[in-house]
């Protein structure tokens, strides 16, 4: 069966220097790591399709992404970066998707969870920023920690034409009680326009003792929240390396998903990134 990583990065240290890699914590992943790494990784877990993610707000990073995924047959979608607050938001997303590789761009994230603004989404020039990346038919993925949720919640209510993929599951941090992350998120579900990444868990969890028991509680509440066919599969590779192996990642996931129907899992592994990303 084809399945899909909804969530990926690759980075190349001798372009740029990844900031937010502070600390000697991060120096399992302080290296370089490229899309031929991945691809024997992806095969092993039957990956056939991948969405690679922004790291940096760089618009040169989302054009290399997308000169990536017109040479590679693993990359079938880039989610770029551009500054929703620009003036010019609507002429960038224009100018990308004009590109020969254009096609490939199929959603932009900006880092929510960084900025000390909690409301930052709510910002007259981000909406504005927000509502040209549904003109331009792309998603939006939310890069946010449960203190952005209140916000991410009003911001996909003022935006019903713009469809929303809620990164990582909204970084709740994995042992604490789960409210009031699972109340927000539920709220996010029930708007149509939200789905949501069984992503980024592990790291959320005490990286050396964690076990997919820690993480279900979690996963259910996404799973009863948004229902399958809105939630997808992304392994945030290398970043879960600080945690997890890719085939642990993967194998987590199956875990995690396992009382699910056959079609249900298949929405998970395949269709719901296939469907929101248009891949």
């Amino acid at each position: 069966m084809s399945r899909v990583d909804a969530h990926h990065h690759v980075w190349d240290l001798t372009v740029r220097e990844q900031s937010w890699m502070a600390g000697p914590e991060m120096d399992p992943i302080r290296q370089t790591f490229t899309i031929d790494d991945l691809a024997p990784l992806a095969a092993a877990a039957d990956i056939t399709s991948t969405v690679v993610v922004q790291t940096v707000g760089l618009v040169e990073e989302t054009v290399e992404f997308l000169e990536l995924a017109a040479g590679n047959d693993l990359v079938a979608g880039v989610v770029g970066w551009v500054d929703l607050t620009a003036d010019d938001v609507a002429d960038q997303l224009a100018g990308l998707l004009a590109r020969p590789d254009g096609s490939y761009l199929k959603g932009i994230r900006h880092q929510v969870h960084d900025e000390p603004d909690t409301d930052w989404l709510l910002r007259p020039d981000v909406q504005r920023g927000l509502a040209a990346v549904a003109d331009a038919g792309l998603v939006y993925d939310l890069l946010t920690k449960p203190p952005n949720l209140p916000a991410a919640v009003q911001t996909a209510r003022n935006l019903p034409q713009l469809t929303f993929a809620v990164d990582h599951i909204s970084k709740p941090a994995i042992g604490e009680p789960l409210d009031p992350w699972a109340t927000q998120l539920r709220e996010l579900a029930a708007l149509p326009n939200v789905t949501c990444k069984l992503s980024g868990m592990v790291t959320e969890a005490p990286w050396h003792t964690w076990k997919p028991t820690d993480l279900q509680p979690y996963a259910d509440v996404v799973l009863e929240a948004f229902g399958a066919d809105r939630v997808m599969f992304g392994s945030d590779w290398p970043v879960c390396l600080l945690a997890a192996t890719y085939a642990e990642v993967a194998e987590t996931a199956e875990t995690l998903t396992s009382a699910l129907s056959p079609t249900e899992r298949h929405a998970v592994f395949t269709t719901t990134a296939t469907h929101t990303y248009n891949l």
